[in-house]
């Protein structure tokens, strides 16, 4: 299963402030890696880079190094394609301009699976979905609208399957 991820969980990975986070950041690059199924964009590896050294999550050379080992890996890079059709996601979805790139990046990337923490968990794009990996499995709202498509499972039916479950 192709992983992308996006920039938050690679700086979680490597931070200091919530070991939680930083555990469950961790494992999922290093089975993303060990399993050749790990995909970020250039944009993320700057961002990463960026965001590291300013926050001082790791120094500079880390942090260089980091993006080195990152780059053996699948990176999608940032074509003027891929920024119109992130424009469309944007006007059309209601995302943030940048995350418009890194949801493209990722569909571009035909990835399973988008890791991030900014993005509505369970949200789909056509066959990419959305995972939070700090939620724990089950806790989140059932199916989010898919990319041109419907939800999954309406708000009426969990709340149903909940008072049912819950009365059972």
């Amino acid at each position: 299963m192709r992983r992308f991820f996006d920039t938050n969980i690679l700086v979680y990975a490597h931070g200091r402030d919530d070991p939680r986070k930083r555990d469950l950041a961790r494992a999922c690059v290093e089975d993303a890696t060990a399993e050749d199924e790990f995909v970020v964009s250039a944009q993320v590896l700057a961002e990463f880079y960026w965001t590291a050294v300013r926050l001082k999550v790791t120094g500079p050379s880390q942090a260089h190094a980091l993006v080195r080992f990152w780059s053996e890996h699948d990176v999608v890079a940032q074509t003027p394609d891929l920024v119109v059709r992130a424009i469309s996601l944007h006007q059309e979805h209601s995302l943030a301009f940048w995350d418009a790139l890194i949801v493209q990046a990722a569909l571009e990337a035909r990835c399973e699976v988008l890791l991030s923490e900014d993005f509505q968990h369970g949200r789909r794009f056509g066959e990419l979905e959305i995972r939070n990996p700090f939620i724990a499995a089950g806790a989140h709202e059932p199916g989010a609208a898919a990319y041109g498509g419907v939800a999954k499972v309406s708000r009426k039916k969990a709340r149903r399957a909940r008072r049912t479950s819950a009365t059972a």
